[in-house]
């Protein structure tokens, strides 16, 4: 399928935005106006740039306010059309969006709309042009796309066709399933954008929140289902207007586009695949179709990245939170600590990956590994998907553990399931003569999620990283008040909950969470969860052991007895070992805080109850606020 985005869904020059978005592998543009008006060159070298780095010029946009307009209005239109027809010309643009009109002079008369712009197409149609009529969401008397559609059939021309946007459509509510009716040669261009759930004005939604497909929470697959069921074959591009994406470098933006757009893909090709008893559909345009996303099963290890003398103290502190040293790896500095079903890695081995990271971020996370049926095919998506492979060197009789590049730098590796739980680290490490045995220590059982720190222009990156390659969904988006500002946070997990992850951004500069970024940077992780069954034991065999929890106010203990209906003795226990306290409808989370370690890492312990699937986000500002008057 052809590939295009709109200049303005970049940040840069238009030069600049050209060698992104040909490097991130699109074939086209859309031309937004006004990235041409401040161009210092002709049409015609713009045209030159364009084909010399591969990309097409797919759209000239926008044009406004032209249907539905007084006579006088109506003829100085069709001069300014010409003069855009003029530049089209020269940089071999073949299409024109026209945007329904928003001007106060506009005049509800489908039927001088149609015939003012059969006018048009006449025109362009004299120089071999086509002409795109898009319904704006706040368009004055035309906002939906079956409006736009019974203007274009009115007018009747084949130069002039109907241009689809999700956003207008999706944002509105507006049901998409009878674009599956109209002809799709009749579709001349399909623009999509997602975007979050947001409560305000539609128009400020448009130009300031889109999102990448599969970054926000429209249903942008089930948009673009009902264009392919149309019949369309012409090009997939992006319209993006989002203030962040502005500002962030543009060759990470063009990459996330370019996943976007796969995903969007191969996604509608899983949708429109045909049952084993139906017969093929007859497939009129290509579509993207990598390996399936990886069925994961569980996280099999965290790495931290070390050197010697604080391998040596992460190791003290590992031993007080119950883990034992339970081998050392056969050709590396590598130690793995061990309880229950957790298995830590702590690397300190010199010119290594891990090295690097250290001297980056210091003592921090530089890798997870988690577990799937077909590591092999996990890479291939990932890779497929615009993820960098990475691969680790690897001594005589060591597994090689596929891994890639997440965003911020960290590695992925994908352990495959048939080692079962101790087959990687027989193979690796060599192992204490008694590291099968039980490794309770403290009553931690399994790592229950692991949440990372990430600038503000990183969140709409993982969530789609997640979403495209670890096949991980996203969760409510919620923002939680630090003392010095607010935290916006959202889980993505799997189906199956043993794979979750959340993702924090601090919207002020002077939370903890932002002031630990500016030492780990984005991507890194800045605590990890812990899962116990009796966390009251567990709480009590740590602090014997010498750890330190993040200490709780009374009033916290007052309220909560205000907020939620508890057994006196429950209350008396929670205060006492200063735990934390979420109910849902289906389950209980209890859960407590270590003081910070090296880079503003830290561990939560959590217990979750029946079917509980959050992650106690409404007790974040009782520990923010309590780290704070440390």
């Amino acid at each position: 399928m052809h590939r295009s985005i709109a200049t303005v869904s970049l940040s840069g020059t238009l030069r600049q935005k050209l060698e992104a978005v040909s490097a991130a592998g699109f074939d086209g543009i859309e031309l937004f106006e006004a990235d041409f008006v401040n161009f210092k060159g002709s049409a015609a070298e713009l045209g030159r740039i364009a084909a010399d780095l591969g990309l097409s010029i797919d759209l000239y946009q926008p044009f406004r306010d032209f249907e539905g307009m007084p006579e006088a209005q109506f003829r100085r239109s069709l001069e300014r059309a010409e003069r855009k027809f003029d530049l089209m010309e020269a940089m071999g643009a073949p299409t024109m969006l026209c945007c329904s009109n928003t001007s106060p002079l506009a005049i509800d008369d489908p039927v001088l709309a149609a015939a003012q712009l059969h006018e048009l197409a006449e025109r362009a149609a004299r120089r071999n042009l086509r002409v795109g009529f898009e319904a704006l969401a706040w368009g004055r008397f035309t906002s939906l796309y079956g409006q736009a559609w019974n203007i274009v059939r009115q007018a009747g021309h084949p130069n002039l066709g109907l241009i689809l946007d999700s956003f207008h459509t999706l944002s509105l509510k507006d049901d998409p399933a009878g674009i599956a009716a109209i002809p799709g040669d009749r579709i001349f261009f399909l623009q999509m954008a997602d975007a979050p759930l947001l409560s305000m004005d539609v128009l400020q939604w448009a130009r300031h929140h889109r999102s990448f497909p599969g970054q926000g929470d429209f249903d942008v697959i089930g948009f673009f289902e009902q264009v392919l069921r149309a019949g369309y074959t012409g090009p997939l591009s992006l319209e993006i207007f989002n203030d962040l994406f502005r500002e962030t470098p543009n060759r990470r933006t063009a990459v996330d586009a370019m996943r976007s757009l796969l995903y969007l893909e191969s996604e509608a090709q899983r949708r429109l695949a045909p049952a084993a008893d139906e017969p093929a559909r007859a497939q009129r345009v290509e579509l993207f179709s990598p390996p399936a996303a990886p069925a994961l099963s569980g996280l099999s290890f965290i790495e931290f990245a070390a050197d010697e003398a604080s391998a040596r103290s992460l190791g003290t502190l590992l031993g007080q939170l119950g883990f034992r040293r339970v081998g050392r790896h056969r050709s590396k500095a590598v130690v793995l600590y061990r309880q229950g079903e957790i298995n830590l890695i702590v690397n300190a081995q010199p010119d290594s990956f891990a090295r690097s990271r250290f001297e980056a971020h210091g003592t921090s996370v530089c890798a997870l590994g988690v577990r799937c049926a077909d590591p092999i095919a996990a890479v291939d998506r990932a890779t497929a998907m615009r993820s960098q492979r990475h691969d680790s060197p690897v001594g005589p009789d060591e597994l090689s553990v596929p891994a890639i590049v997440a965003p911020g730098g960290n590695l992925i590796h994908f352990v495959s399931e048939a080692l079962g739980a101790n087959g990687l680290y027989e193979a690796d490490f060599i192992l204490e003569e008694d590291a099968a045995a039980d490794a309770g220590g403290a009553g931690l059982t399994q790592i229950d999620h692991v949440a990372l720190g990430l600038a503000v222009d990183q969140l709409d990156t993982w969530v789609l990283f997640t979403r495209a390659v670890l096949g991980l969904e996203p969760g409510e988006s919620l923002e939680l008040a630090d003392p010095f500002g607010l935290i916006r946070s959202r889980g993505v997990a799997n189906a199956g909950r043993s794979v979750r992850l959340v993702l924090n951004v601090s919207l002020s500069q002077r939370t903890r969470t932002a002031r630990t970024l500016s030492v780990t940077g984005g991507g890194a992780v800045h605590h990890i969860a812990l899962r116990c069954d009796d966390i009251f034991e567990s709480v009590a065999r740590l602090r014997a052991a010498g750890t330190r929890f993040v200490p709780i106010s009374d009033n916290y203990y007052d309220d909560l007895a205000t907020r939620i209906d508890l057994d006196p003795a429950l209350l008396a226990r929670l205060r006492e070992a200063g735990v934390l306290f979420d109910r849902s409808p289906a389950g209980d989370y209890l859960h407590i805080y270590t003081e910070n370690i090296e880079g503003g890492l830290f561990f939560e312990l959590a217990q979750r109850t029946a079917g509980y699937d959050a992650y106690g986000a409404l007790n974040a500002p009782a520990r923010m606020a309590s780290q704070a008057q440390a």
